[in-house]
């Protein structure tokens, strides 16, 4: 999988709400909620991946077939019960020219062998989509000195990421709802990704 990095950036795309489109369309969970404080706002975004000892073929498929059932059924139960393998964090402002920092931070978890390839590179953009989100939306009428937070936490089965900013809250689900309606299809090649 590659991304060109510069196609992500377009004022014309963030109008059109790219950002939160792609987010998703990879995230296998995805939440929008605000701190009890009612002063930051989190957005969690799942990625799951299993691991299995089957390189190719009908099995493998089958495998991934129930594991994404057993996965689906479990998701809930599993955040609350288990330890993250490794969590990271990292505070930026609010700068676009801090994506360059947030890629060099994720890049941390590369040694890691529970997370397959495919699943990093998307965990990658899945951050710096949800980064971009914040400087461009949240804090588009905030100082740049404001700060935002991110975090990674990596389980066995699943990598979680939060991006906590100050804007003002807006609703997750009608955004996505309104993205969806939308009549162009979307295709991750119109970004210049290729899977």
């Amino acid at each position: 999988m590659t991304f060109n990095l510069n196609n992500l950036h377009h004022d014309d795309d963030r109008k059109n709400g790219i950002g939160i489109k792609l987010i998703g369309k990879i995230a296998d969970e995805l939440s929008y909620t605000r701190s009890s404080d009612n002063r930051k706002n989190c957005l969690l975004m799942v990625k799951y991946f299993a691991q299995t000892s089957v390189k190719s073929g009908w099995m493998k498929r089958a495998i991934d077939r129930v594991l994404k059932r057993f996965n689906s059924s479990l998701k809930t139960h599993r955040r609350f019960s288990n330890q993250p393998l490794q969590k990271i964090t990292l505070r930026v402002n609010t700068d676009i020219k801090a994506v360059t920092q947030v890629l060099l931070w994720i890049e941390q978890l590369e040694h890691l062998q529970t997370i397959p390839e495919a699943v990093l590179q998307l965990s990658k953009l899945l951050a710096i989509e949800g980064f971009t989100n914040a400087v461009h939306h949240a804090h588009k009428n905030l100082s740049s000195e404001t700060s935002i937070d991110l975090a990674i936490a990596v389980f066995n089965e699943r990598l979680e990421i939060e991006i906590w900013d100050w804007g003002e809250a807006f609703d997750l689900n009608a955004k996505l709802n309104e993205e969806l309606q939308e009549q162009d299809p979307f295709s991750l090649q119109e970004l210049g990704f290729m899977i």
